[in-house]
């Protein structure tokens, strides 16, 4: 693979296996991708997911001297913790710390957001009840109404285990409207395979954790001809929202 000169930092969990391939693929053509991984603790979820934000300077910091043009937190679970002004807050101060372009899935996608500017969010999300709940919860207090529609593997809440094709089937039973904007959330989710068949024959915005911080660092780093995006990036730009 040609190595480019704009270089995107991608941060994820350390078992996430879907956000650096995912990542990697949407930007392969326009930007290296380098990535960093949270460390393996112990405990239970929600002190994990806390201590990836207080963590998050220094695993910025572990890239070392290597050069980066921005910084993408591939994590949303953790950011559902806060209020989307601290979320805010939280990666402009690191964009200053760091003297480049850092945002978090969840910043990106309000970023989106705030351009389509729609009445209702359809919330697609493999977590657990309560972090669900708390992701529902961020997305009002950002000003939308919030329908969700929970997704399941194999009976139980496991995002890093639903099949694309579980995926649709689900979505597709909750009978969406023609035009509806879904968020996928979870940036471990594997979502790519799923948007074709959501997306046949209708007008509806599909957007992902993952398509949300890959748009982001297009959008920071230069523009993109529409025609060389990925199907996914394409779409969003026939929809208005070119990187």
């Amino acid at each position: 693979m040609p190595i480019t000169h704009r270089r995107v930092g991608l941060l994820v969990p350390p078992a996430n296996p879907v956000a650096e391939p995912e990542t990697t693929y949407l930007l392969n053509a326009f930007r290296t991708v380098h990535t960093a991984r949270f460390p393996v603790m112990g405990g239970p979820l929600p002190t994990r997911l806390k201590a990836y934000n207080h963590m998050l300077p220094d695993i910025i910091g572990s890239f070392g001297g290597l050069s980066l043009d921005t910084v993408v937190v591939g994590c949303s679970g953790s950011r559902y913790l806060m209020r989307p002004e601290e979320d805010e807050a939280s990666c402009q101060a690191l964009s200053r710390r760091w003297g480049m372009p850092v945002a978090t899935a969840t910043f990106a996608t309000r970023r989106i957001l705030q351009r389509l500017r729609p009445r209702e969010l359809v919330l697609v999300s493999p977590y657990q009840p309560w972090l669900t709940e708390l992701a529902r919860r961020f997305w009002r207090r950002a000003g939308w109404v919030v329908r969700v529609v929970p997704i399941q593997a194999a009976g139980r809440y496991a995002p890093y285990e639903v099949d694309p094709r579980d995926l649709v089937d689900q979505v597709e039973h909750a009978r969406l409207a023609e035009d509806a904007v879904l968020l996928c959330t979870g940036t471990g989710m594997a979502t790519l395979a799923a948007l074709p068949p959501l997306a046949a024959g209708n007008d509806r915005v599909l957007l992902t954790s993952n398509i949300c911080g890959a748009w982001w660092a297009l959008h920071q780093t230069g523009d993109a001809a529409s025609d060389d995006l990925p199907w996914a990036l394409r779409r969003l730009a026939s929809q208005g929202l070119t990187p």
